[in-house]
């Protein structure tokens, strides 16, 4: 039976989401060390008012870029395995997600119907290359329109590809109309994409009379070079003049999550004053405890700064 709260709040559109992001341990790790990471981020986050938690299907991005990865590729366990089998102590919907180019059109049908972990959420994520073979982005969303499966889907969308091609929002409504109920942004740190993107959002489904799904926005501290690095290798646009102060800084990490913070205050005030529902996706890409523990700092300031967006709306329409 799927999460009746998360599945309307995300129907309603109704704004003010809250997620943490985790990528599972790697696949060769000892089913014990599994339980005890496990348990560790379950300790982290158990206080925290969450909507849900995203767990990430992570592929072999190389056929992407001629760029050498910063960070040794490693085989990461089934997100969804790790989800039913070592997560249900942490009583919160997961949101799964799902890389369909490991799968053949007969696979995919078969996990449609047999959904073994129980998912009740995912966001299906295509190949990283063209060039590959295996099921489509868009195969997956005609199989899933197709069967009787009742889990609700989101898409992943891109403000940086919205800078370069200018059809972001046209994506999305696409996906919207293959069956994508939310979408989880790749990592932002360019203010102006993605309040660009929004724009273009917001007036195109003004135009067309389309409702707007919500845009969770993903934000993720960088406390290192060789971060900083791997986020650029994975496609994260971060603009010359905050590359530079984020390379010169006495303490990147704090600076990184100060410019996060500042991202989101923005966003939920551009998003507040024209009724777009937003939330957050907050993450880590790096195994570092500082990395970490500034992630879930993070969290909680969101967490405050979406209460008092919230509040100030509700002062306003009272006011009015």
């Amino acid at each position: 039976m799927i999460d009746c709260m998360l599945k309307d709040k995300l129907l309603q559109n109704k704004g003010q989401y809250l997620f943490y992001g985790l990528t599972p341990p790697k696949y060769t790790t000892d089913k014990e060390k599994i339980q005890a990471i496990a348990d560790k981020q379950i300790a982290r986050l158990r206080d925290i008012k969450l909507d849900a938690l995203v767990l990430y299907d992570i592929q072999d991005e190389s056929s992407r870029t001629d760029v050498p990865r910063p960070f040794p590729y490693m085989q990461t366990l089934d997100p969804g395995v790790y989800s039913a089998q070592y997560l249900t102590a942490l009583d919160i919907p997961k949101i799964v997600y799902k890389s369909v180019g490991k799968f053949t059109p007969d696979s995919f049908q078969d996990w449609l119907k047999e959904n073994p972990n129980k998912i009740e959420y995912s966001v299906f994520v295509g190949s990283p290359s063209a060039q590959e073979n295996g099921l489509t982005l868009q195969e997956a969303y005609a199989a899933r329109l197709a069967s009787a499966s009742e889990v609700l889907i989101g898409g992943v969308t891109i403000p940086e590809r919205h800078f370069k091609k200018e059809d972001e929002h046209l994506r999305v409504t696409r996906k919207i109309e293959n069956g994508c109920s939310f979408f989880i942004s790749q990592c932002v740190y360019s203010i102006d994409n993605a309040k660009d993107f929004l724009s273009d959002y917001y007036y195109h489904c003004l135009e067309t009379k389309t409702p707007l799904a919500p845009i969770i926005f993903t934000l993720t501290p960088c406390g290192s070079l060789k971060t900083l690095q791997f986020m650029e290798w994975l496609g994260i646009y971060i603009p010359k003049w905050l590359r530079n102060d984020l390379k010169h800084s006495e303490n990147i990490l704090f600076r990184s999550v100060d410019i996060c913070k500042t991202v989101a205050k923005e966003l939920l005030e551009y998003s507040r004053v024209k009724g777009i529902p937003i939330g957050f996706n907050i993450e880590s890409v790096a195994i570092r405890k500082a990395e970490i523990d500034a992630s879930i700092e993070l969290l909680r300031e969101i967490e405050m700064m979406q209460r008092a967006s919230a509040l100030k709306n509700e002062l306003l329409a009272g006011n009015s």
